[in-house]
Formats: structure tokens, C-alpha cells, sequence
């Protein structure tokens, strides 16, 4: 099976159970091959958690989910040292965040300190747990559900946390034709037990290896740059977009570039992508962390408008 084969054939995997929402899925996918996590952040019942599920049972791969909940403690996480009464000695036990696939459910309904036990993973992809070190992966992907901030029982997400996560995702209502076939057929009853992986881990990883070979010419480069130095500058901003989203973009942009059987990036693929990379990294004067982050993402639709795109 091609490479683009093996893309087409995940993409309509997801999608046979997730309906209606290919650009949710396409951004998931891009995510996926770019090595990044996704913010999966709308309105309970809108299929976050199916998204998951059904790319995790596409590949065959180890994948765990997390409930957070507001006792939950960072061991829970991460894992723990446990006292081997016959050696005498600690052993760590990991925890569920050891896994190719990690969903991470209401990110927002657990504490910060608990939030924070994700940092190091997402970033580094590894543990730090009594003074040791254990990898995670390859591939690792956190996927996190959350709830709007004005929900019952939730907490903010700091920015250093939303700055982890390559994209954010909104999947929306279905069209009230896709909802009827919902109705009719229950794909996340009747489809998602019955997926089979179309690829494993060694696929995911060869196609991540690819994305950096796809070809960005200078003028898309000089793009990206203008496009963040912009959000610096900007005097409704606090805070621009980071060196660190910067690249989440440009990398972002070559995993769909490759996504579209192509090895080379146009100026759409970064547009596309900008706001579900960008938009969550900002900070206004105004901002009240109100899960969708409206005011920057309005400035940030404004400023998009503005850069000249390449020809």
C-alpha cells in the first residue's frame, strides 16, 4: 500500500464513524503526523471522545485514557514507586500516560496542579518520576477533551498548557442531514467496535519521519514569520504567538501539505491551519479564559486578513 493510500485509507476509517466532519478530522490527522497533540474543546455529545476512539482503534497501536476528575492526584498520571517487599527495593509502576495514544477526558474538570503533571510529557515526550527519567513513545499523542469554561465545575487551563498543544480543534453541531443518519445508524455503537487498524506503529512513524522532508519554499517561510511577528506587535495582544507556535505552524503546514499527497507546502496550508494553531496562544487584555478564547481569535481572524498571502 503507497503512502497516500495508507492516509486515505485512516482518513475514511475516522470518518466512517465520525460523520460530517472531515476538516475536524483532517486537522486531528495533521496533529498525528506532525508529532503534536490536539485540544479537542465544543459543547459535550458532539463526538470529541468518538474522534478519539476511532483513531486510536485505526492504528494499531497501545492507547489509554484518562478521566480527570477533581481528586485525581498527578501519580494517577504519571504513575508510581511501589515497595517490593522481596527485593526490598521501590518499583515504578507507570501509569496511563505510558501509551502511543493518550486521551486525556475534561482536561479542564481537574485541578491545576494535576494539569501540570502533563507538561513535562507533552513537551519532552518523558517522565520524571523520583528522580528517574522514562521515555515515552514513539509516537505519543495527547488528544484532551474539554468543556466550555462557563460549564459547571471546571478549571482554567494555563497557558503554559494551552501552549503545548499544536492545535485546537472545534468539531460543531452536525448538519441536520448528517445528524439524521446519525440517528438512523449509531456509528459510534454499530461502526466503532467493528474498526480495524489500517496501519501500526511503524507506518505512523515512517510518515512522521517524512514531514520534514516536505519541500517549504522561502516565501512561504517569510509567511509564517510575518504572520507571528504581527501578533507580536499587535496592541490588542499581550501576548504574541511564541517561537514555539512558530514551528507548530510550519510543521503543522507540512504534515498537511503530506496529508494532500504532496511533498511540497502552499501558502493554503498554512492559512488553513492558522487560526486551530495560533489562535489558543494568545493573550488580550480582556481575555477571561472563557474556553474559546473569542477576543483573540477574533483579533488574530483580523490579522490573518491583513498579511498578503504569496503567490
Amino acid at each position: 500500500m503507497t503512502e497516500i493510500d495508507s492516509l486515505k485509507a485512516l482518513t475514511d476509517n475516522v470518518e466512517s464513524v465520525l460523520l460530517g466532519k472531515a476538516e475536524a478530522v483532517r486537522q486531528v490527522l495533521v496533529a498525528l503526523l506532525a508529532g503534536g497533540h490536539v485540544l479537542l474543546e465544543d459543547v459535550p455529545g458532539v463526538g470529541k471522545t468518538v474522534l478519539t476512539q476511532a483513531l486510536a482503534r485505526s492504528i494499531d497501536c497501545h492507547y489509554s485514557r484518562i478521566q480527570l476528575t477533581p481528586d485525581l492526584l498527578p501519580s494517577d498520571i504519571l504513575g508510581v514507586s511501589v515497595y517490593d517487599s522481596q527485593s526490598g527495593e521501590f518499583t515504578f509502576k507507570p501509569g496511563p500516560i505510558f501509551a502511543h495514544i493518550v486521551l486525556v477526558d475534561e482536561i479542564n474538570r481537574t485541578t491545576p496542579r494535576t494539569q501540570s503533571a502533563l507538561l513535562e510529557a507533552m513537551n519532552e515526550w518523558q517522565v520524571t518520576a523520583d528522580g528517574k527519567t522514562y521515555p515515552l513513545g514513539p509516537p505519543f499523542m495527547v488528544l484532551a477533551t474539554q468543556n466550555p469554561y462557563d460549564f459547571e465545575g471546571t478549571y482554567f487551563l494555563p497557558e503554559n498548557q494551552l501552549d503545548r498543544f499544536m492545535l485546537r480543534v472545534r468539531i460543531g453541531y452536525p448538519t441536520r442531514d448528517t445528524e439524521r443518519e446519525i440517528l438512523r445508524t449509531r456509528p459510534a455503537r454499530t461502526r466503532l467496535g467493528a474498526l480495524k487498524p489500517v496501519m501500526d506503529v511503524d507506518d505512523v512513524l515512517a510518515l512522521q519521519a517524512r514531514v520534514p522532508e516536505v519541500r517549504m519554499e522561502e516565501a512561504i517561510v517569510e509567511y509564517v514569520l510575518t504572520l507571528v511577528e504581527a501578533t507580536r506587535r499587535n496592541d490588542e495582544l499581550t501576548v504574541g504567538i511564541s517561537p514555539r507556535g512558530a514551528l507548530a505552524l510550519a510543521q503543522a503546514a507540512r504534515a498537511s501539505a503530506l496529508l494532500a499527497g504532496r511533498d511540497y507546502v502552499v501558502p493554503d496550508d498554512v492559512k488553513d491551519l492558522a487560526t486551530a494553531v495560533c489562535a489558543h496562544r494568545l493573550m488580550t487584555e480582556t481575555f477571561t479564559h472563557d474556553g474559546q478564547a473569542l477576543a483573540g481569535e477574533a483579533i488574530f481572524t483580523r490579522i490573518l486578513e491583513t498579511i498578503p498571502v504569496p503567490q
